[in-house]
């Protein structure tokens, strides 16, 4: 079988600098790193990160308490995976006491300090994203009780009517063109709406670069990530939408080659927390069929 990759595939740039700040913290194991949930939104690459003392602590939403083992005996740092939080986690996670590193997507801090500038000078915030996710949730933190998170057209109609200033902004792994399409709705209602595209460069390279799968003539996708990471799932969502049958798999493992014998080209691409070592497992054991 022939395989297309996807340029784009794999780390974005943000991950891969928050896991330099792990790794560098670590130290080879010689400390302790906790990360405030999981560092990346990949299995296989956690279980890689602990061998190295990295290990995750409190929930998905960073929203727990930490437990920290104080009776270790190496020295412990805390560490702020690319996702960012909010000023409130901020203030409890350096009041643990431990050394404190900040791992947050530098596109994630411009996206919270455009919230926080406007949101001190008295706009709402609207925040195109998932509120469920945890880069949403650190940025509502910045809004001053003035964010309002939406992900579709019936929550934009849902919002208040709003009597001053009205920003709008979106998590930095959503697609492109939703974006424009609610933004342009809210404009109609808020001439003066100030609009930031704050969707970052690596998500639109990973949107378009699946595009150009299709279009060099891929007739399966396999979208390779974490099963709950957020970028994966829009990925596969948007190769299911070009009419083509898309796989969402993990690793090599999840590829049975009975399902691919009707296919002559694979077209593979990767979620920003898929490491290279599994891509190319990947694109390895498709060939092989």
């Amino acid at each position: 079988m022939k395989v297309i990759r996807a340029k784009s595939a794999g780390f974005c740039w943000g991950v891969e600098r928050a896991i330099q700040v792990a790794r560098e913290e670590a130290k080879g194991g010689e400390r302790t790193v906790y990360t405030d949930g999981p560092l990346i939104h990949n299995r296989q690459m956690m279980e890689a990160l602990g061998q190295e003392d990295i290990r995750e602590v409190g929930d998905y939403q960073s929203n727990s308490k930490l437990n920290i083992q104080k009776q270790d005996q190496k020295e412990a740092v805390v560490v702020v995976r690319a996702h960012g939080i909010s000023p409130q986690r901020r203030k409890y996670l350096t009041g643990l006491g431990l050394p404190f590193r900040d791992g947050t997507c530098p596109d994630v801090g411009i996206i919270a300090g455009k919230i926080k500038s406007h949101a001190e000078k008295g706009f709402d915030v609207v925040i195109f994203g998932d509120p469920k996710h945890p880069e949403v949730i650190g940025l509502v933190g910045y809004a001053n009780g003035q964010g309002h998170v939406i992900s579709n057209e019936t929550d934009l109609g849902n919002l208040p009517d709003f009597k001053g200033g009205v920003v709008m902004v979106s998590q930095s792994t959503m697609f492109t063109n939703e974006f424009k399409k609610l933004s342009g709705i809210l404009s109609e209602k808020y001439p003066d709406l100030i609009i930031f595209d704050t969707i970052c460069g690596a998500t639109k390279e990973r949107q378009s670069d699946l595009v150009q799968l299709v279009e060099e003539g891929a007739d399966v996708i396999v979208v390779i990530g974490g099963k709950h990471s957020a970028n994966t799932k829009k990925l596969a969502k948007l190769a299911s939408s070009y009419d083509k049958p898309t796989y969402h798999i993990e690793t090599a493992e999840d590829l049975d080659s009975e399902i691919f014998k009707s296919f002559n080209c694979a077209g593979v691409t990767a979620g920003a927390s898929t490491p290279e070592f599994i891509i190319r497992s990947v694109c390895k054991k498709l060939e092989s069929f």
